[in-house]
């Protein structure tokens, strides 16, 4: 008898977020779908965006199954620590899942935002940690990212410069986030 090692189906809309308070103080938590749910609960999110030696951006294509904002261009990978999980680690594990790629993450900044999807009918509502990272050319030539197809539909690397003019020129392409990942994030990459 021949047995099959598979991944286990995770769901993501199960696993619990830490609801925070308008000073970002954890004061309790609630499964991630009711998080998203109208008028949305203050929670705790982190976005991550990493760079390459010429200073580029990987971006994400979210995929088609996401239920907020799905096909939209967002930074390299985002999700929710659990309660009282570090957020630097649960970054860690999700740079994995979704682009099977490790590197040194670096908290920079966090920021707080509102965002209503007209698509789904779900909210953010979050209180993001935005963290850093660096790929160097002779790690990408030897890994590349592997996205899982059931979360990116689609990856890029951009200058932060033309991503600025991308999200000017066409702003319904983009998560509502990602703007202000990227303004933090380099302000912190001028600045290291």
């Amino acid at each position: 008898m021949t047995e099959t090692l598979t991944k286990p189906i995770t769901d993501r809309e199960a696993l619990p977020v830490e609801l925070v308070d308008d000073a970002g103080y954890a004061v309790g938590a609630c499964p991630v779908a009711q998080a998203h749910t109208a008028p949305g609960l203050l929670h705790r999110a982190f976005s991550v965006l990493l760079y390459d030696g010429a200073g580029r951006v990987l971006l994400q294509q979210r995929a088609a199954v996401k239920t907020r904002f799905p096909l939209l261009w967002a930074n390299t990978c985002c999700g929710h620590p659990a309660p009282n999980e570090p957020v630097a680690a649960a970054a860690a594990v999700r740079l994995g899942e979704e682009f099977g790629l490790a590197t040194a993450l670096t908290e920079v900044g966090i920021f707080r935002y509102h965002a209503e999807d007209s698509v789904t009918g779900r909210v953010e509502h979050e209180w993001d940690h935005v963290l850093i990272g660096r790929l160097s050319a002779e790690f990408l030539q030897s890994a590349a990212p592997r996205p899982d197809p059931a979360e990116v539909a689609d990856y890029a690397w951009i200058q932060p410069d033309a991503l600025r003019d991308a999200i000017a020129d066409h702003p319904e392409s983009y998560t509502p986030w990602l703007l202000g990942v990227l303004e933090i994030a380099d302000e912190a990459v001028r600045v290291i």
